[in-house]
């Protein structure tokens, strides 16, 4: 479990991050949002073999994770042939939590490199307009 922030994320660059997700096990990674209009961004693969990923939303850290809101389902992606690219846009204030599933395979552990990024709305206020 890897809590970030918006901040956090902000602060990653262009660096890939790395995840080893045992057999059997999953990782998460929750995002803290503070502000609304956001996009939350991932490219991800994984080695060797396919991993499943989910997003969920979590109104507070108090919600159980049952009854979380499922933005993405639970789908096994074959991010060893390719890569994953994918985005969120955030609605509400919350915990966004990327789920990377290695429950399915009993023996194998996996590697996951990742790289998030969030973008803000670009607001145009007409102030360029002579």
């Amino acid at each position: 479990k890897l809590p970030l922030t918006v901040e956090e994320i902000l602060n990653f660059g262009e660096s890939n991050r790395e995840l080893f997700i045992k057999s059997s096990t999953y990782s998460i990674i929750p995002i803290t949002v503070t502000e609304m209009g956001l996009t939350i961004s991932w490219i991800f693969s994984s080695d060797p073999k396919s991993i499943s990923f989910s997003v969920v939303y979590q109104e507070s850290e108090d919600t159980p994770l049952d009854q979380c809101k499922v933005l993405i389902p639970m789908t096994r992606c074959n991010s060893h042939k390719e890569t994953i690219r994918g985005q969120v846009k955030v609605r509400n204030c919350g915990i966004y939590t990327l789920i990377f599933d290695n429950t399915f395979s009993r023996f194998i552990s996996k590697r996951v490199f990742y790289h998030l990024a969030v973008e803000r709305p670009v607001i145009y206020d007409g102030s360029d307009f002579p």
